[in-house]
């Protein structure tokens, strides 16, 4: 692992990335939360309840996560919205229609994983999206001084970028097993189940965050081009 980081900061180094010291506290953020994490799950699979609030826990953590990333911790409301309206519908279909048992040991990873894919989803949109309207308020001024309204304008311009930010997911999808094996089929198949049984989980959590991902980039969209979700620079040079 010493030797991974190393070579991550080497790498960073030699290609004048300026990550170095990002990437080492990133490392070793991940060794202390991994220990603390799975000593907690221990306990928190054991009920539903504590699995709902482990996972309670984990999506408020995206939240703010994604939140800072898009430097909209000022409309931390509607962030959380987005990711939601990604993360629920996609649980309720995995866990009402039976796919997945409703217990801890099996919340925890589906939800979390489809959260953090979520997350990463709303990264994407709002870090293609902010620079885009950035540089092209002069397109944005025009739209509106030719009578088109506010949620138009805006739309038109980071719609592409919206496009493109579901493109990884995509890709992952339909390469996987070729390209990839992704941990929850490793996973199921470490666990002692059947080719066929990993095969299917991972199907299910593939497609279950692919819909998520669509969701959340639709909102995030939906929530910026109607002025809710956007950085302070941002929504005053944007006027409506």
């Amino acid at each position: 692992m010493v030797t991974l980081v190393l070579l991550a900061v080497l790498y960073s180094r030699l290609g004048d990335l300026g990550l170095a010291r990002q990437q080492v506290v990133a490392a070793v953020r991940a060794v202390l939360q991994l220990t603390v994490v799975s000593l907690v799950i221990v306990g928190a699979v054991r009920w539903v309840w504590t699995a709902l609030l482990f996972v309670f826990l984990m999506f408020c953590i995206a939240v703010w996560t994604a939140a800072g990333r898009a430097g909209v911790r000022n409309s931390l409301p509607w962030v959380a919205l987005a990711i939601a309206g990604g993360v629920i519908p996609v649980a309720a279909v995995v866990f009402l229609s039976g796919a997945s048992p409703f217990v801890g040991v099996a919340i925890i990873p589906v939800v979390s994983i489809i959260i953090g894919n979520a997350m990463t989803a709303h990264t994407l949109v709002t870090r293609r999206a902010f620079p885009a309207l950035r540089e092209q308020r002069g397109q944005y001024e025009a739209a509106l001084a030719l009578g088109f309204e506010r949620p138009w304008a805006v739309r038109e311009i980071i719609h592409r970028g919206t496009a493109e930010a579901l493109v990884p997911t995509i890709d992952t999808t339909r390469t996987v097993g070729l390209v990839t094996l992704p941990g929850a089929f490793i996973g199921v198949l470490l666990g002692g189940g059947t080719p066929l049984q990993a095969g299917a989980s991972q199907v299910l959590v593939l497609v279950g965050i692919m819909a998520a991902n669509a969701g959340v980039a639709i909102l995030v969209e939906r929530l910026i081009s109607t002025g809710r979700l956007l950085p302070p620079d941002l929504k005053g040079a944007l006027r409506p």
